[in-house]
C-alpha cells in the first residue's frame, strides 16, 4: 500500500497557548493558523482563549481583540467590517467566508481559522491573491462601447436589461468561491475560476456593452472556462449568496448558441 507524506516544512505544528487566567463563563477558544516565512519555520496553530464579553459578536471582532490585547504579531486583512470589501475572507470552521459577517456563536466548540485554501500564504491569514487579480484583469472588467446615444447622454437600460446584472454585480472579489473549487486548486494557473468568470458574465450580460463576441472568444478555451465541472462548491460557500456556477453555465450556453 502506497503511503504519502507531506513535506517536512509543511506540517502544521502545535503552537503557543494564550490562556485566560480565570475560567470565564463566556470563554471561547480560537485556534489560528500562524506562518511567518521570514522565520523559516513550520506553520503552527496557536491557541487563544478569550472572554467573549470583551469583544464584539463577529469573528473579525475576536481577531482584532486578539491582535490588540494578546498578540500584536497576528496578521490578517480587514477593512470595511460590513461585508462589502472582501478583505477579511478566510477559512473559518472549515468554510470559506468573511470574518466580519461570521458570528462567533454560529460555531460550536473551538473555532479554527485558516487562510483561504490552496493559495500561497504571505503571512498568517493573508493569502497571495496576485494571480487571482491578474486573472480578473484579463477579462477587461469595464464597459466597452464606442457608440454614442442620440442625445449624448448615458446609455439607458430597461428594467429587464438591468435585472440581468443582478447576482453578478454584487460580487466583492473575496475569492471564497475560487479557493473552494477543486478545479481551481489544480488548474489555477490557467482556469480563471468562479469569481473571475462571474465577473466576466457581468459584462457579457450588460446590454450597454458592445464587446460581447470578443469576450466570448476570449473565454472559449478548454482551460479558462471548461475546467469548470459544476461541483457547486463555489455557490455553496459564497458569503454574498451569489451563484457563480449558474453564471458559468450561462457563459457556456451563450458560446454554444452562437456556433
Amino acid at each position: 500500500m502506497v503511503q504519502l507524506t507531506l513535506p517536512k516544512n509543511s506540517r502544521v505544528l502545535k503552537g503557543n497557548l494564550f490562556s485566560l487566567e480565570t475560567d470565564a463563563k463566556g470563554k471561547k477558544t480560537f485556534k489560528i493558523y500562524r506562518y511567518d516565512p521570514e522565520k523559516k519555520e513550520n506553520p503552527r496553530l496557536d491557541t487563544y482563549e478569550i472572554d467573549l464579553k470583551k469583544c464584539g459578536p463577529m469573528v473579525l471582532d475576536a481577531l482584532i481583540y486578539i491582535k490588540n490585547e494578546l498578540d500584536p504579531s497576528l496578521t490578517f486583512r480587514r477593512s470595511c467590517r460590513e461585508g462589502v470589501c472582501g478583505s477579511c475572507s478566510m477559512n473559518i470552521d472549515g468554510t470559506n467566508t468573511l470574518a466580519c459577517t461570521k458570528n462567533i456563536n454560529d460555531v460550536r466548540g473551538d473555532l479554527k481559522i485558516y487562510p483561504l485554501p490552496h493559495m500561497k500564504v504571505i503571512k498568517d491569514l493573508v493569502p497571495d491573491l496576485s494571480n487571482a487579480y491578474k486573472q480578473y484583469a484579463s477579462i477587461e472588467p469595464w464597459l466597452k462601447s464606442t457608440t454614442e446615444t442620440e442625445d449624448g447622454l448615458e446609455k439607458r437600460q430597461s428594467p429587464d436589461e438591468r435585472k440581468e446584472l443582478d447576482g453578478a454585480y454584487e460580487c466583492i472579489l473575496c475569492f471564497c468561491c475560487s479557493t473552494s473549487c477543486p478545479s481551481y486548486w489544480w488548474n489555477g494557473d490557467e482556469y480563471l475560476g468562479p469569481a473571475t468568470l462571474l465577473q466576466a458574465y457581468r459584462w457579457i450580460s450588460d446590454s450597454r456593452d458592445e464587446a460581447r463576441e470578443e469576450r466570448l472568444d476570449y473565454l472559449e478555451d478548454s482551460f479558462k472556462l471548461y475546467r469548470c465541472h459544476t461541483i457547486m462548491n463555489c455557490t455553496k460557500t459564497c458569503p454574498k449568496g451569489l451563484n457563480p456556477a449558474k453564471a458559468i453555465s450561462k457563459i457556456k450556453k451563450a458560446i454554444s448558441e452562437r456556433t
